[in-house]
């Protein structure tokens, strides 16, 4: 991971990120490296560099790349689920103290809905789309169900001694 945060600061320190899905790439590095800073630095960059006022990528005369990879920077700064795991706010910028979001897709066959407020995790709604297990990880805390229902939906907290699976509720269809 070393190599890869030296990688891209030589790039933007040689000229890169001027475009915006050049920049939304940098965006995507640093949320999966877990600096939420930087990330959102780099999100600045893109809204005011290289996005038009009606928002979209100005690579000229336009090119989606841009918005499509600053929204998947977004998301990956919120919610990561490549490594075997749900993790909850892998890289949110000192900047997002209080937010939410809902309807993130995690692999597995998870929804997603957090909830957090000063910089911690508030509540988080997970529903099990297909009965899967989860392993759930937020800010170095994390919890295991060996076993989920399908289409079961699990409401999590932080407090001690970390992540607290708060009730679980089977949704009616």
């Amino acid at each position: 991971m070393e190599a890869a945060r030296k990688t891209i600061e030589y790039r933007l320190a040689n000229g890169g990120g001027h475009t915006g899905w050049s920049r939304a790439w940098i965006i995507n590095f640093y949320a999966r490296l877990k600096n939420g800073d930087k990330a959102f630095e780099n999100v600045l960059a893109l809204i005011t560099k290289s996005t038009l006022d009606n928002l979209l990528d100005n690579h000229p005369p336009f090119q989606i790349d841009g918005n499509f990879g600053g929204t998947a920077g977004i998301t990956e700064m919120l919610l990561q689920s490549h490594a075997g795991e749900v993790e909850l706010l892998p890289a949110l910028p000192s900047a997002w103290q209080k937010g939410y979001v809902h309807g993130l897709m995690a692999r597995g066959g998870f929804e997603v809905d957090i909830d957090w407020e000063n910089g911690r995790l508030k509540q988080a709604r997970i529903t099990s789309k297909l009965g899967n297990p989860l392993k759930l990880t937020c800010m170095g805390n994390s919890t295991e169900l060996k076993t989920t229902e399908k289409d079961g939906l699990y409401i999590f907290t932080e407090g001690p001694p970390g992540l607290v699976l708060d009730h679980t509720l089977r949704q009616s269809n």
